[in-house]
């Protein structure tokens, strides 16, 4: 098994906070070796679930059109590829020809999604904050886009504990979006899954029942055995003709497991003790892991002794 690309759980990158840092513009989009396993699962669910990962406000067709420009601008001067294979180069120089080659039917962001392994969210500005004006979003992290399409972000955010409506955070964020120039940012969150599907969603019924039962989720007697870690690397950039904010998620999923072999473990599965362990009650059900969090942190922390 390959290390996972990023580690944010290792204390480098505190849960439930902002974190946003500046980004390298060749460093935007990322293409690694599962390129064309995840274009082949958006085309899959784009097909059978098109109302479930993609939603459009009337009057977002030019920013999503700028998306796409800018993404196949982006793609076509290599960036992004500097560290794969030349076999993923040539499917997403494949990839760039298919979707030149689309029908005009197809919503822009739909096209500029099956180009990258990011899902994309369009931000518009209105009268009650930025909110989410259109997206296609094959891999949520449990959420909906049904659910959310629409809403402005302190909205979107009121599940996550700290950020909601009038939340210190939630203005922040509000700010951070409005100065938003030419500069992108970058930041990393995490999450615990019980398997490494990327479409995962999950709606606020269904959240609220996760937290009320606080089952287990992790039921082998090392929990590590069968967790998953799911990483989200998220961008977000403002689009100079629209002035809308693109915000790209990327997922990455790498069994828990792989931190035993990995040559910095102590390190990482300490770290990744520390950060559960510190974890309060609302933040714990948020993520699912309030039954599963003893047992983790102490299969984590044997992980990081071991000689």
């Amino acid at each position: 098994m390959t290390a996972p690309a990023y580690t944010p759980y290792d204390g480098s990158a505190k849960p439930f906070t902002i974190g946003l840092k500046p980004l390298d513009a060749a460093s935007w989009i990322e293409i690694d070796r599962h390129y064309a396993a995840y274009i082949a699962e958006k085309r899959r669910l784009m097909g059978e679930l098109p109302d479930l990962v993609f939603a459009a406000e009337a009057g977002t067709a030019d920013a999503q059109q700028e998306v796409l420009d800018l993404l196949t601008a982006h793609l076509a001067s290599g960036g992004g590829q500097d560290m794969v294979s030349s076999e993923v180069r040539d499917a997403a120089a494949a990839q760039l020809r298919d979707v030149a080659g689309m029908e005009p039917n197809i919503p822009p962001l739909n096209r500029a999604a099956l180009l990258v392994q990011e899902d994309l969210v369009l931000m518009r500005r209105g009268d009650n904050g930025w909110r989410l004006a259109a997206a296609s979003l094959c891999f949520p992290s449990s959420w909906s886009l049904r659910e959310k399409f629409g809403r402005p972000m302190h909205e979107i955010h009121t599940p996550v504990p700290g950020f909601g409506a009038g939340t210190r955070n939630a203005e922040l964020i509000e700010r951070m979006f409005d100065r938003l120039q030419g500069q992108a940012v970058w930041r990393l969150n995490w999450s615990i899954a019980v398997d490494p599907s990327l479409y995962l969603p999950l709606s606020t019924v269904e959240r609220k029942d996760r937290a009320d039962r606080r089952a287990s989720r992790f039921p082998t007697e090392d929990p590590v055995a069968s967790a998953f870690i799911r990483v989200e690397r998220q961008t977000l950039r403002k689009l100079p003709a629209s002035g809308d904010i693109l915000f790209t998620i990327r997922i990455h999923v790498d069994p828990m497991r792989v931190l035993a072999s990995h040559p910095d473990r102590a390190r990482l599965a300490a770290g990744f003790a520390e950060q559960l362990a510190a974890m309060e009650e609302a933040q714990l059900d948020y993520k699912g892991l309030a039954a599963d969090r003893d047992r983790l942190v102490a299969s984590l922390r044997a992980m990081a002794s071991a000689t």
